[in-house]
């Protein structure tokens, strides 16, 4: 059975406002082509380009502006597959996808690609087990799934706050990723750069709810997917002669290979990691007694002011004495803090390979390089696992199917969402290669005043993302003396590539839309959850529609600023903080949402010890074991892992833990009402369309 005519005409005026807006793409990149040519400051191009994407973007949110509740929260349910798929694939790819995923590639080889197969593999489970069924129930929200398949008031409340902190941890992380962006584009300081990058997150989502966010994130993800094919294209072109990333980057693998082998034994590497392995000796006894270790360091840095001064030093000499001694810690808590800091960096510089482990070997580590680890391939798995059953849990990527006109039309859109992911998905391991490629064979080993641009760039923008230390004094760039931190590998590639700067400005704007497009979806989500589900179903079911709209509109903003000012204090790297909210989500939603489809014994006090049992398991973990809340915290040292789980998987026990208890709990409570356990099995026949 084919397309009405009303929704043919509908996809086929958006195929033509789409294929102007690629076109008027391609055309502002050839301008930009040109003012560079003509000598045009890159600074200025770099703000224009920025402005006029996010333009066009408040220019798609003002289109769409709307109160109505159909509109606003599930975009009049008339967002046809292929273009719910592509706004599903923005709103999935964020921050963490475009800036993260390569990086952590290239930093963990082979034990990246559980990134990979976890955020690939998830949209299985959301095809088969949740999208088509949540269509077919035909609500706004998924706390409104539990509220009418478990009754109120508990399961619905306990979603809206896992709903809150699944997203609101996962939309700090895109917020530190725009940050970092318009940061590095226009050259502003960071945490301007997070305010400034906020306002482009509320002109898409504030006027016009999930219409605007949809058509925006159409726009997005073709932005981002030109900007992340086009350097890592460039690159294998210019390293391998392929134009087809994946097919080409097999020999760069095989010679970074043989320079690893050649790094492990090099004299200059050895030396430079016995330099940081005495580093770090030294910073183990300053925190063994380090009351005397600072009171002996402002002692030291006294005497050379004093010294100094009376030998008539030049005045520049003596202002740095004077910095270096400002920059003591003041209080033994806050030396200690610093130097645990500094130990861990250290320790990872001592490691061979700097603190990586070698690319194509599976399950091996830094420490243990030659043979596989036990724990390194218990790990993959349990993330793997996390990653999945997250995927098929997020509230802001469930809600997207409410979207489409029908189930048939939910069902396909996971295979058009699963389709535009894994254009990006298959190219970051090249892009990681080819980057690992050009570290190794253009930057080790080179004069250190005679570095790329691009190195001293980034190292003013971001010095906590990259440094280079010749600890050594041979005027030599060992791989030891540079730390490149995974978050800039995709953001630097134009770069690294030799590309013009136009194509850098393109890149930034790629990872610009990936991190609005998720930011977009996660506050609207949390927005919509506070005044849906708990003004409009608890609080006030008369409310009018208009208000429950302006009221979502309100939240959006608070939650925003929330957001953007916890992501000023930069508490995590992206990759993690955006992993612990697959965790928390894969422990709070999947066995609830899950058995509650297809398992018509489950009741709501199941599903509520359920939720609580398994979200309180994984927050514990991550709290306790994960390095940046026990810094927020101030918490001592974390106790042993849990069979060696990193906090980064910490899900691989909440599940199984929210899942058991649900199950028990729903055996010794009575069973569902006749209507919920019809309501149930009527749901498991998606056949029939949306009720």
């Amino acid at each position: 059975m084919g397309e009405p005519p009303r929704a043919r005409t509908w996809t086929q005026r958006l195929h033509r406002l789409y294929a102007g807006f690629v076109l008027g793409l391609l055309a502002s990149v050839l301008l930009l082509v040109g003012l560079e040519w003509a000598g045009v400051p890159k600074a200025w191009l770099g703000l224009g380009f920025l402005l006029v994407t996010v333009l066009v973007y408040a220019g798609i949110g003002l289109a769409c502006r709307t109160t109505q509740p159909e509109a606003y929260y599930v975009a009049d349910r008339r967002v046809p597959a292929m273009y719910n798929g592509m706004a599903t694939a923005a709103d999935w790819m964020s921050a963490a996808s475009f800036m993260g995923l390569a990086g952590a590639l290239y930093t963990a080889g082979f034990g990246g690609l559980a990134f990979v197969l976890g955020w690939t593999g998830g949209f299985c489970l959301v095809a088969f087990l949740l999208a088509p069924y949540l269509r077919k129930f035909g609500q706004y929200t998924v706390p409104d799934f539990l509220g009418a398949r478990y009754g109120e008031p508990w399961p619905r409340l306990i979603g809206v706050g896992a709903v809150i902190l699944v997203s609101f941890t996962y939309v700090v992380a895109q917020i530190v990723g725009v940050g970092l962006i318009v940061s590095r584009l226009i050259g502003v300081a960071f945490e301007l750069g997070v305010f400034l990058g906020l306002g482009g997150v509320l002109v898409c989502s504030f006027l016009g709810g999930m219409r605007a966010i949809t058509w925006t994130q159409v726009a997005q993800y073709t932005v981002l997917i030109v900007a992340f094919l086009l350097p890592v294209m460039w690159l294998s072109v210019k390293q391998t002669h392929n134009p087809v990333p994946p097919l080409a980057y097999a020999s760069q693998l095989e010679a970074i290979g043989v320079k690893e082998d050649k790094l492990l034994v090099d004299p200059a590497e050895l030396a430079v990691r016995g330099w940081y392995a005495e580093r770090s000796h030294q910073l183990q006894s300053q925190l063994a007694q380090p009351a005397q270790a600072l009171r002996h360091q402002r002692e030291a840095a006294q005497a050379q002011l004093r010294a100094l001064r009376a030998q008539g030093a030049p005045a520049e000499q003596q202002r740095e004495a004077v910095r270096d001694l400002a920059r003591l810690p003041r209080t033994v808590e806050s030396a200690k803090q610093v130097w645990s800091q500094e130990l861990e960096r250290i320790e990872r510089k001592a490691l061979p390979l700097n603190g990586m482990p070698p690319h194509a070997r599976p399950f091996v580590t830094a420490e243990q390089p030659d043979a596989p680890d036990a724990n390194a391939r218990l790990n993959f798995v349990a993330l793997v696992f996390c990653l999945v059953v997250g995927t098929a849990a997020l509230p802001h990527i469930l809600v997207r199917y409410y979207t489409t006109p029908s189930v048939h039309q939910a069902r396909l859109s996971v295979v058009w969402t699963l389709f535009f992911v894994l254009l990006l998905y298959l190219t970051a391991p090249a892009l990681a290669v080819l980057v690992k490629h050009e570290v190794f064979f253009g930057l080790v080993g080179t004069p250190i005043d005679a570095l790329p641009s691009w190195v001293g760039a980034w190292q003013a923008v971001a010095p906590d993302l990259l440094r280079v230390e010749d600890v050594n004094a041979d005027g030599l760039l060992q791989l030891n003396e540079l730390s490149l931190g995974g978050d800039i590998i995709a953001l630097a590639a134009a770069e690294i590539a030799g590309l013009p700067y136009v194509v850098s400005v393109l890149v930034a704007a790629g990872g610009m839309a990936a991190a609005l497009s998720t930011a977009d979806g996660l506050l609207l989500t949390v927005a919509n959850a506070l005044s849906h589900d708990v003004y409009y179903k608890m609080v006030d079911p008369s409310a009018p529609t208009a208000r429950r709209v302006t009221l979502s509109k309100m939240l959006l903003l608070v939650v925003a600023l929330a957001a953007a000012y916890v992501a000023a204090q930069r508490p995590a790297d992206i990759v993690f903080m955006v992993s612990a909210a697959f965790s928390l989500a894969a422990s709070a939603f999947f066995p609830a949402l899950v058995l509650g489809i297809f398992w018509v014994r489950t009741t709501g006090w199941g599903a509520v010890a359920g939720m609580i049992s398994g979200l309180s398991v994984t927050l514990y973990y991550v709290v306790s074991h994960a390095a940046w809340p026990r810094q927020l915290l101030g918490w001592g040292d974390p106790g042993p892992l849990w069979w060696g789980i990193e906090p980064i998987s910490a899900g691989v026990f909440g599940v199984p833990v929210g899942m058991a208890v649900t199950v028990l709990v729903s055996l010794l409570t009575p069973r569902p009402a006749p209507h919920v356990m019809a309501m149930v099995r009527g749901l498991r026949h998606p056949s029939q369309e949306a009720l």
